[in-house]
């Protein structure tokens, strides 16, 4: 006999499939190894054993090839020998889980822009409605009530429409944004067994796809700076890694000017996140092509040519938002001299408040955490 089978309900239940729930830990352990998906695998394995995430009809084995067969993995050399890389959607794939877990519920955006105080013939449809002004696009016309004036005006026997009825909505314009973000990739980023390079290479992860996503029509620039400053492309990301650096923050002020300065977007700013103080300068006069300083004070030559850098930059119109990921004292008293050179802003967190701060300034141009 033919009937139903009924069983128990559990809406909390995980509805995903093991290769699903797989893949979610799998790219974030790919976050912490700087994208080495040999390492992130055999993490994987350890935790199995540990925790039992797999079964016999499904094992780490299995998830590997599906990762594969799906394109979130590769071979670091075609046909095989070299280990294993991430393929473009698993690098996609873990700035959209940066994305997620630092941004929260932010919803895609069709038309992305930043919104500004002046109104007219812009991009963002509003509540406001005014009459029609000469120069007004058809395309702001509102028909519906542009015909009712006319109803109201001429009365419902013939039907007149005269310039006098048409109505138009006002829009919001919506500015295109260009934005530096600079990475400090210097030693002291892993120092004292604190990891202070994921949290910033999370930041970057998901501040790229928010763009990418919600702001298409902005420009997003990753500018990594050591001894020297060097720009990151979106999908070398996940790979980027302290070095044995010291801290060449004018060498990225400078870069990060350089690329600002190609860009004729109204709106121009640098993202700057750092822990350690300025420790170096390009000279080609010093044997090694660089003069340094110890890290545990600091050089009024170096910090003297980092705030004639801020001040240029205010000059110029970028304001530059400093992202202190540290508490040291020394430190603070040069972001607070270079902050007030620029006329920018400085943003004292640890890395816990790190990414939700940059978001608040980035998207509200403003942040409650603010100095």
């Amino acid at each position: 006999m033919r009937g139903f089978h009924f069983h128990e309900f559990r809406p909390n239940a995980d509805q995903r499939t093991p290769f699903e729930r797989l893949l979610e830990l799998f790219l974030e352990i790919a976050t912490h190894t700087a994208g080495d998906v040999d390492e992130a695998i055999d993490w994987l394995r350890e935790i199995d054993r540990q925790h039992s995430l797999t079964t016999p009809d499904y094992t780490v084995d299995d998830f590997v090839e599906e990762l594969r067969a799906k394109g979130y993995i590769r071979e670091q050399r075609p046909g095989g020998g070299g280990g294993q890389r991430l393929g473009a959607k698993g690098e996609q794939g873990i700035r959209s889980r940066a994305l997620d877990q630092i941004f929260g519920n932010l919803k895609k955006g069709t038309s992305g822009g930043h919104k500004s105080r002046h109104r007219g013939a812009g991009d963002e449809p509003t509540e406001d409605r005014r009459p029609y002004q000469f120069g007004d696009r058809l395309d702001q016309i509102d028909f519906s009530a542009s015909l009712r004036n006319a109803q109201i005006n001429h009365g419902p026997g013939t039907f007149r429409l005269t310039e006098n009825d048409l109505v138009v909505e006002d829009r919001e314009w919506r500015t295109a944004t260009s934005t530096v973000l600079m990475i400090d990739l210097s030693h002291s980023m892993i120092l004292y067994g604190e990891d202070r390079i994921t949290p910033a290479r999370k930041v970057a992860l998901a501040l790229s796809e928010l763009v990418l996503t919600r702001y298409p029509k902005d420009h997003l620039d990753i500018v990594a700076f050591g001894n020297d400053a060097w720009e990151v492309n979106i999908a070398d990301l996940p790979y980027l890694q302290v070095g044995p650096f010291h801290t060449n923050t004018a060498a990225g002020l400078e870069l990060a000017m350089d690329i600002l300065r190609r860009r004729k977007t109204p709106n121009r700013q640098i993202f700057m996140i750092t822990d350690g103080k300025p420790t170096c300068l390009n000279d080609p006069s010093e044997p090694t092509g660089y003069y340094k300083n110890p890290s545990w004070i600091l050089d009024p030559l170096i910090t003297g040519r980092c705030y004639n850098l801020a001040r240029q930059c205010r000059k110029l119109g970028i304001p530059i938002t400093t992202f202190m990921i540290a508490t040291d004292p020394q430190l603070q008293e040069f972001v607070e001299t270079f902050t007030e050179a620029n006329q920018g802003r400085a943003f004292f967190t640890g890395l816990q408040g790190l990414s939700d701060t940059i978001f608040t300034d980035f998207q509200q141009g403003r942040s409650r955490r603010a100095r």
